[in-house]
């Protein structure tokens, strides 16, 4: 008896298998007591079935790994290092497993965001540079041929970074009003914002004035980094329209955007250029500052630079709450 499944529903399967294997790194704003399955996200299932229906390999877009935090306390320097080299390992090994159930495979391009509000975050351009040019090195000398980076020079060329700052701004960010306007009204757009400005607070170094105008002015910050943020996006969609879009930052279901979770931290927010990454006795990994790593654990390192904390096993008496003290 001849089959009457439709067409569609191969690929339709195919796109829905590929994103459960995104599900338990699912980045969210609320932990739900049952998971959220496939069909809860259906704008990422329909980009994917597209990809599968085509023959092609799927594309995910990653804003993020802009540069390391200017704040000693929080990191290792200035370059990538063990949380880098872990997360992008990671998403390397996430599409290689895509590639067993769609054989063309995934790719990842990471689009290195750190030009773009550089000034707001007060990162200077050639430690910028630095970072994304240790990224591609990383990715090429680890063999992670499924990812790339990209970044403002692949757009604008040698046009200098405050004047590609300034296009990218006026072509793409949306007004100030409308952003406030959004942040009064959206929990997940005022949460963003909150998580922008607490990281801007703990980032800035040496401000001589009161604890409430360091806060002031970093609430400001926030608001020109989300505009920056905004436009970097439209600007990808423009330069890979048929992505699919993931994001560091925690996402509803049923979002435009899949937050993802890279490593696994206290902290929603946590990222490797936030952090350094402390290896329990037990061999898994998690993200924290580097001065409450330093507490737990001995620093290693690889290549002649600062890599990581590890913890041993005699060390395991220290409880976390204590290095937190």
């Amino acid at each position: 008896m001849p089959l009457t499944t439709a067409p569609d529903t191969l690929p339709q399967t195919t796109g829905a298998a590929i994103l459960n294997l995104l599900l338990p790194h699912h980045r969210t704003t609320v932990e739900a007591p049952v998971p959220a399955s496939a069909e809860a996200f259906p704008h990422q299932l329909r980009r994917i079935t597209d990809f599968v229906r085509a023959g092609a390999p799927i594309v995910f877009t990653l804003p993020g790994f802009p540069c390391k935090s200017p704040n000693p306390a929080k990191t290792l320097g200035h370059l990538p290092d063990m949380g880098e080299r872990l997360s992008l390992t990671f998403l390397d090994t996430l599409c290689a497993r895509i590639e067993r159930i769609h054989p063309p495979g995934a790719r990842v391009v990471i689009c290195s965001d750190g030009h773009v509000f550089g000034d707001l975050i007060r990162v200077p351009d050639d430690r910028i540079d630095a970072y994304s040019d240790e990224l591609r090195a990383l990715i090429r000398q680890s063999d992670l041929h499924r990812l790339s980076v990209f970044d403002l020079r692949d757009v604008l060329g040698d046009l200098p970074p405050d004047a590609g700052r300034a296009h990218v701004h006026d072509r793409y960010a949306p007004t100030l009003d409308a952003l406030r306007a959004e942040v009064r009204t959206d929990a997940t757009a005022l949460a963003l914002y909150r998580g922008i400005t607490r990281f801007l607070v703990e980032d800035t170094a040496g401000f001589t004035g009161t604890r409430s105008a360091l806060q002031r002015e970093c609430r400001a910050r926030a608001y020109g980094v989300i505009q920056r943020s905004r436009a970097w996006g439209a600007l990808i969609a423009d330069h890979h329209p048929s992505a699919v879009r993931l994001s560091i930052h925690p996402q509803p279901a049923g979002a435009a955007k899949f937050g993802i979770r890279l490593l696994d931290a206290p902290d929603v927010w946590t990222t490797p250029w936030h952090s350094a990454a402390l290896r329990e006795p037990d061999g898994t990994w998690t993200l924290m500052p580097r001065a409450r790593a330093a507490r737990l654990g001995r620093l290693v390192h690889r290549d002649g630079r600062p890599s990581h904390f590890e913890r041993s096993s005699a060390d395991g008496h220290r409880s976390f709450a204590t290095a937190r003290r």
